[in-house]
């Protein structure tokens, strides 16, 4: 395990109504209403990319990590999806992972392989083709129940599994905000929740797609930088594409450059560069009733 990833430790607060902040001009705009859409007994799949590449340096040894891993997962929803209600199993279906720290050998392995995996993936392994979580969404993406089946779901930036959209119809250059809260461990074993904002804002509307902005901004001051790379991974910039009338995201991508100086001590150094890419790969899809 590298250093970056002993020193990762966050939680994430539940949903918070989004806020619209409107362009001066949103009264003579067309605006567009997003809302997500399932149908009873539909699958959607979707396939995950990150790449990731961490360096850090502590007390005069560097350590270089190089991740790439691509997944698919997938939404199975439930007979009785209604509009106020879409509840569905989240899983992952498949992936494929490589990772190498240092000097290391590169370590590989594919779910679809037929091989044992490394004990290095044992337990990402364990928990491919089984239920994560049986969550409950609304039409605006908020989580009416979760119930966690396999252990902790890793989320890179946004914090959650869906989009927050806002309450209202929204006009191209139209913002929302939405507030959440990520945990950070201190030096002293203890706690703290950080407030966060995504600012979310809609660049342009194209046969029938909606394209959206993310920028998310750390409101609680940041004390030292040990916090800092904390949050790291948990901050996001980038972009999305919605579907406007199908209901959901058809594709999003977040990327990460950011220098931590000092994070532990004043000579050692946190490198982070990264990007998530998230693609529906397969529409909806009705499963077979038994």
């Amino acid at each position: 395990m590298s250093i970056f990833q002993r020193l990762l430790f966050v939680a994430v607060a539940p949903f918070v109504a989004a806020t619209i902040v409107a362009p001066a001009n949103a009264a003579d705009a067309s605006k567009v209403l997003l809302r997500y859409k399932f149908k009873p007994a539909e699958t959607v799949r979707y396939e995950v990319t990150h790449v990731a590449k961490t360096k850090t340096r502590l007390r005069g040894a560097e350590e270089l990590s190089n991740v790439h891993t691509v997944s698919e997962k997938m939404w199975k929803f439930a007979d009785a999806t209604t509009s106020d209600k879409m509840s569905f199993e989240h899983s992952v279906t498949k992936v494929e992972l490589t990772q190498q720290t240092g000097d290391k050998p590169e370590l590989r392995w594919s779910s679809d392989s037929g091989d044992e995996p490394l004990a290095e993936f044992t337990r990402v392994a364990e928990q491919i083709g089984i239920p994560l979580s049986t969550v409950a969404i609304d039409s605006l993406g908020k989580e009416i129940e979760r119930k966690t089946h396999a252990g902790t779901e890793s989320q890179l930036g946004m914090g959650g599994l869906t989009l927050s959209l806002p309450e209202e119809p929204i006009a191209v250059g139209g913002n929302w905000i939405v507030p959440r809260e990520v945990k950070v461990r201190l030096e002293n074993g203890e706690t703290k929740a950080m407030k966060v904002r995504e600012l979310y804002t809609l660049e342009k509307v194209e046969t029938g797609v909606a394209t959206l902005t993310i920028r998310s901004e750390v409101l609680t001051p940041i004390e030292d930088e040990t916090i800092k790379a904390q949050l790291v991974q948990q901050l996001s910039n980038g972009s999305l594409r919605f579907d406007i009338d199908g209901g959901r995201v058809i594709s999003k991508q977040l990327d990460w450059d950011e220098t931590v100086v000092g994070f532990q001590g004043p000579n050692s150094l946190m490198e982070y560069r990264a990007r998530l890419t998230e693609t529906l790969v397969q529409g909806p899809v009705r499963t077979a009733r038994k």
